[in-house]
């Protein structure tokens, strides 16, 4: 880093019964006073090259031997006033980017200018600060950050703004190219080759050198500077995602914990201090946000979702909420299930993690996920047939980048699927958790997405085993969303063992999964025994497949209890509808819109002969066993 020596004499300043003094010959004739600390000084070099002190020595009459001047709002303090003092006198000071602010605006505060004596202090600054703090790059960053103790004075002199331009400058120029301090210039420079080319393996850390050094700048000044290079137009958006990256693992890192510790906080002091905290931090967090680039994956979606996180601790506004919450929807395929959980604050919900921010996400990544056309409009495809152009190349190019947008939005659409699916397991076990919640994000998402139901099948198991309490159309209302058709071998025999399910599902299963077995023509997989034994005694042999089943029969497409698009032959069912209707289950059985039991027990109805028998001996096991109970 760079400096400037002025002066040539030593050092006679010393301090004497907390008074400060130059050792002289000649007596002191002049008192200053600032913050409160003595100086016994001269009036003859000060007042040479001070043009304020001239004037308040001519303002105020001397009353005794010494002049007493006081400068109670002096900039810099003592340290500021001493150095411009110890200018006057010809004693040697040094200048950096360290402390040429606070000498600057004790220099405008004295009025040490050109009018008054040639070559004086302001002048000597500002000749260093142009040709010397301004050039290099770490001198920049110094001098900016320094410039926080006197904004108002910084923001006159125009300090501030003269350095943002310097480091935007710098940004925006390739790094051989700027003076960088010692250690900097060396860690940057051995990224570059001999030849001036960048290595591969460097090249990245290469192009974002400026961001960690940027990173100690408070979030006034670094907002500034940061808006200064985006408008340069130079430096790709995603090294501007990287450098915001940086800067809030820097100033936003364990907000959770601090909160924590703060929440302890008695006293009013303590709660006072908090709130200040908690005000700053909810400051710095908008400003990212609000500087976050537009274009998608130029921030990675778990860095948004710390954020998120961060601003629901924060209580920071829903508009920078929202913000995050439509940025996160649209890379949401890239999100952890973990990043998702983000931690519940408000007073009006006893829930574990905010299930409606996640909520709102999944909301915008289904509106921003509308697959375009996938097949070109008739009538321009039977003209084309005749005549090929040069529009129908563009035609056709503009039909294929509309099946690869499609394919991309599906494939999307299957990862985020399975990233909700984890979710819902992770958010089942929380017993405050409405069924309300658990359902209404399980249904956003479309049914192509799941390939399978194992993932929702284990939530919903979860869900069960964390909230015993739900009475039976609870539950039948949660295994709605269910759909036995699309769970695995293992899956189905979990679920035909569990004694949480309702009894329906049970039969849905079994029934599925003789289905799967007629269809493939293959085996049944292995029972457990007493489904062995159950299907023996109705002389149900599981190594043979049932016989085929017709598609015809069409049945209410709102019944998810039905057993849809299966027939079965005229068969003897007046054991099966006794059970149907003497099972207490029929009382649960209406539906919201209406429906009753009716359209469940023709669904039913249409059951081939050998599972009925199993199914009515279950509803009967059932029954004589709630009975017992």
């Amino acid at each position: 880093m760079k400096f400037m020596k002025l002066g040539s004499r030593p050092d006679t300043f010393y301090s004497a019964e907390s008074v400060r003094t130059v050792s002289s010959e000649v007596s002191s004739d002049l008192i200053i006073e600032v913050k409160g600390c003595k100086y016994l000084l001269h009036k003859f070099p000060l007042l040479s090259k001070c043009l304020r002190l001239q004037r308040i020595c001519c303002e105020s009459p001397e009353t005794s031997q010494h002049q007493i001047i006081q400068l109670p709002d002096f900039p810099g303090g003592i340290e500021a006033f001493e150095l411009c003092a110890k200018f006057c006198y010809g004693i040697t000071i040094t200048l950096s980017a360290y402390n040429i602010v606070a000498a600057q605006c004790a220099a405008e505060y004295l009025q040490m200018t050109e009018d008054v004596e040639k070559g004086n202090l302001i002048y000597k600054l500002e000749v260093f600060f142009n040709s010397c703090i301004l050039q290099g790059w770490r001198d920049s960053i110094v001098t900016l950050q320094s410039t926080k103790a006197f904004p108002l004075w910084s923001e006159d002199l125009g300090i501030t703004s003269r350095c943002i331009e310097s480091i935007a400058s710098k940004v925006l120029t390739h790094p051989s190219k700027v003076s960088l301090s010692h250690s900097h210039s060396r860690r940057v420079r051995d990224d570059i080759s001999c030849n001036g080319a960048e290595s591969q393996r460097h090249k990245s850390t290469t192009k974002g050198w400026w961001a960690e050094d940027m990173a100690e700048l408070g979030i006034d000044l670094y907002w500034r500077a940061m808006i200064a290079i985006k408008s340069g137009g130079k430096i790709p958006t995603n090294l501007i995602g990287q450098a915001l990256q940086i800067y809030a693992s820097r100033w936003l890192p364990n907000i959770s914990r601090q909160v924590k510790a703060n929440q302890g906080a008695t006293s009013d002091s303590d709660s006072d201090s908090t709130g200040e905290v908690s005000s700053k931090h909810r400051l710095l967090l908008e400003s990212i946000v609000s500087l976050i680039p537009s274009d998608k994956g130029d921030v990675s979606c778990s860095f948004l979702l710390k954020l998120l996180k961060a601003a629901n601790i924060l209580n920071a506004s829903s508009s920078s909420k929202m913000e995050l919450a439509r940025r996160v929807a649209l890379q949401l395929e890239e999100a952890r299930v973990s990043d998702l959980l983000i931690p519940s604050l408000s007073y009006s919900s006893d829930t574990l993690y905010d299930v409606d921010i996640v909520l709102t996400i999944l909301e915008e990544f289904m509106l921003q996920g509308q697959s375009p056309p996938t097949s070109p409009p008739r009538s321009r495809l039977g003209f084309e047939r005749r005549r090929r152009s040069r529009s129908a190349e563009n035609i056709d190019f503009e039909f294929q980048e509309s099946r690869r947008s499609s394919s991309a939005s599906h494939s999307s659409k299957l990862k985020v699927a399975k990233i909700m699916d984890g979710y819902l397991q992770e958010i089942a076990r929380d017993i405050n958790l409405p069924l309300s919640k658990f359902i209404a994000i399980a249904e956003k998402i479309p049914d192509f997405s799941r390939l399978d139901h194992d993932d929702l099948y284990r939530a919903i198991d979860i869900y069960l085993k964390a909230h015993p309490d739900l009475n039976k159309s609870e539950r039948k209302k949660l295994c709605r969303i269910l759909d036995c058709k699309k769970l695995s071998v293992e899956a189905c025999m979990h679920a035909a063992q569990n004694e949480k399910l309702p009894l329906r599902v049970v039969v849905q299963v079994l029934f599925f999964e003789q289905a799967r077995a007629a269809t493939v023509g293959g085996k049944v997989a292995e029972l457990p025994s007493n489904i062995k034994a159950l299907l023996a005694a109705h002389n149900i042999d599981p190594s043979r497949p049932p016989r085929t089943l017709s598609t015809t029969t069409s049945i209410r497409g709102d019944d998810q209890w039905s057993v849809s698009g299966l027939k079965s032959p005229k068969s003897r069912t007046s054991t099966l509808r006794m059970k149907l209707a003497e099972d207490d289950l029929d009382e649960y059985d209406m539906n919201p819109d209406g429906l009753g039991r009716s359209s469940k027990f023709k669904a039913f109805c249409a059951l081939p002969t050998g599972p009925k028998k199993m199914f009515s001996k279950l509803l009967s096991i059932n029954r004589s066993g709630s009975e017992k109970n």
